[in-house]
């Protein structure tokens, strides 16, 4: 997901937001997964569902 986001944005402090379309294994249909990763992209800071993200909006 963080290799081929959905979207991609640096956020003011250096830290890069991914976002990813994930299966959960409960659950039917696509969820919106947040990534966000320190500077170099790589370490995973936080990551958590997005509900908020729509894919038609930049």
């Amino acid at each position: 997901m963080v290799a081929d986001p959905l979207h991609r944005e640096t956020q003011a402090d250096g830290r890069i937001r991914h976002w990813g379309e994930v299966n959960l294994p409960d659950q039917s249909g696509k969820r919106i997964l947040r990534v966000v990763t320190l500077e170099d992209g790589q370490t995973i800071h936080n990551a958590f569902l997005d509900r908020g993200f729509r894919k038609d909006e930049p």
